[in-house]
């Protein structure tokens, strides 16, 4: 279960996801094994050109309840820390 994703600042969802990637913000990304390859796929690669580190989680029910949501989640980042 990916605890960090309960506290630290967030993001769900893959068009957030990219967004927060694009924009230089994701420190860690969660991917889930049962979602779609044409969801995950372009997080996939997208982390993979920027070097980001991705976590696969088994199910989508499981990261969506990470997430503290009630509905499954496919994608999920955790966010750079905004502290100096």
């Amino acid at each position: 279960m990916p605890h960090r994703l309960e506290t630290a600042q967030r993001v769900v969802g893959t068009k957030q996801t990219l967004k927060a990637i694009q924009a230089g913000k994701a420190e860690l990304v969660y991917l889930a094994r049962d979602a779609d390859e044409h969801v995950t796929g372009p997080v996939r690669r997208e982390c993979e050109d920027r070097g980001i580190d991705m976590v696969e989680v088994d199910t989508m029910a499981e990261l969506g309840k990470a997430c503290s949501i009630e509905v499954g989640a496919a994608v999920a980042c955790v966010m750079k820390s905004t502290q100096n």
